[in-house]
């Protein structure tokens, strides 16, 4: 499975059908699950892939499914995972996972997919936003999209250069510690004010990736570099690493918590719980009560 993710705008969902043409011409069937955010407001959801993507929906082998996020973060919505294994037993060989494209935090992708793309768009941001997005750090390929706009190889040697000098860090860091000393974990950390920013979380070291992820340039509206993004995810998929005992074992695990955060959530709504629920969040609402009491006093609710 590949996760096709990235901001809003970034051109995710024109890349997908442009990967589905490439993917067709070499005679090989596709699935596509495209993800699209519901409405806080609402709880529903305009699955606007349906609509770019109606030129293959008379393809006997193409499927395309679209499902709302339903409030689920990360980008997926909860059955994203359990949908691919079901194309996966039909006999897709190829899967193609796109994500909401909400910001910087959506990489739950990340342990879903056995390949995760990142896309990125020219004149979206600096250098500096690019290594605050967590995006980059699981990426396997990053991809700049709309290419033929001013700046793209500009920003592909940004992230280019930004993604060597991280990795030689990286590199640096784990010598560091194979001869017992002490390593920052990134330039941040090796500055007077790192005790001032916050407190990096540590990266599951279970799923293998890059240690340099190469950087694409596609003009997804044209089809330019789509084919050369697809070698590449095969690539990646021939490789052998997104098989291995680790990756697989990352992807169980965030599968089952995502279904345990939501049969949690869904026992709160039972006619049994969800009035002294209701009544523990307007505690909180009404600082009557902290969010970890909260939390105690809920968990107790489903415990008892």
């Amino acid at each position: 499975m590949v996760g096709i993710t990235g901001p809003p705008g970034s051109g995710k969902s024109t890349l997908v059908s442009a990967l589905i043409a490439e993917v067709r011409r070499a005679g090989r069937p596709v699935g596509v699950i495209a993800v699209d955010p519901s409405s806080p407001i609402t709880g529903g959801a305009l699955l606007g892939d349906r609509v770019r993507m109606q030129a293959y929906a008379s393809d006997p082998d193409v499927f395309i499914r679209s499902m709302a996020s339903r409030g689920h973060a990360g980008g997926l919505a909860s059955t994203s995972a359990a949908a691919a294994a079901v194309l996966d037993a039909v006999g897709f060989g190829l899967i193609l996972l796109e994500t909401v494209g909400t910001g910087q935090s959506e990489v739950e992708v990340a342990a879903s997919a056995d390949t995760t793309v990142v896309l990125e768009a020219p004149e979206m941001g600096d250098e500096v936003q690019a290594i605050k997005a967590g995006l980059l750090e699981v990426a396997d390929i990053v991809v700049v999209n709309k290419g033929d706009r001013p700046g793209a190889q500009r920003t592909a040697s940004q992230l280019r250069a930004m993604l060597t000098a991280a990795a030689r860090i990286g590199q640096d860091a784990a010598t560091m510690r194979h001869h017992g000393l002490p390593a920052a974990s990134s330039p941040a950390d090796a500055t007077p004010d790192a005790a001032a920013s916050e407190s990096p979380s540590p990266t599951p070291e279970a799923r293998p990736r890059p240690k340099q992820p190469q950087v694409l340039i596609t003009t997804a509206l044209t089809g330019d570099g789509v084919p050369e993004l697809l070698a590449a995810i095969d690539r990646h998929a021939g490789a052998g690493s997104a098989g291995s005992t680790g990756a697989r074992a990352a992807r169980a695990e965030a599968q089952v918590w995502a279904i345990l955060g939501d049969r949690l959530r869904a026992q709160f709504e039972r006619p049994e719980t969800r009035a002294e629920a209701d009544n523990i969040l307007a505690s909180v609402a009404d600082h009557a009560l902290d969010p970890f009491a909260a939390a105690d006093r809920l968990m107790a609710l489903v415990t008892r």
